[in-house]
């Protein structure tokens, strides 16, 4: 992907990442953050919580995945996001993104999303910037 192929409104490609209990489980052993809360909708619901819930810094890997499969060989530069409600394991979600800023210098922003599709609640929202080559 070049800075010139780019337009302003332009949408990535739409992914539906693996969120199941198991994904999870093995997406918190390699983090070293196995907590209940990720992997035991019980234990997570004794915590308050609507059930386990999909830890954040792997909600963040499924954009930054997105992104990448996007504009192979880009350089994030950051990817700042808001966590607005619960993404609860097992429950199917969608990340979506658009350009919503292309600079001088080869630099792209990209407002980003994590909706689930089961109740329509935007969970994740953010922005990330993009060096193109």
């Amino acid at each position: 992907m070049r800075i010139e192929d780019v337009e302003l409104g332009d949408e990535l490609p739409e992914e539906r990442p693996d969120v199941s209990l198991e994904t999870v489980r093995r997406f918190v052993k390699a983090a070293e953050m196995d907590f209940p809360r990720f992997t035991d909708h019980e234990a997570a619901r004794a915590e308050g919580l609507p059930g386990a819930v999909i830890p954040g810094i792997m909600s963040q890997g499924q954009l930054a995945a997105m992104i990448h499969r996007w504009a192979p060989g880009c350089s994030i530069l950051s990817l700042d996001t808001i966590f607005r409600t619960s993404m609860i394991v097992g429950t199917p979600v969608v990340c979506r993104g658009a350009v919503t800023d292309i600079d001088d210098d080869g630099i792209v922003e990209i407002d980003v999303t994590i909706i689930s599709e089961t109740s329509g609640a935007t969970g994740v929202l953010g922005t990330a910037r993009v060096r193109l080559t």
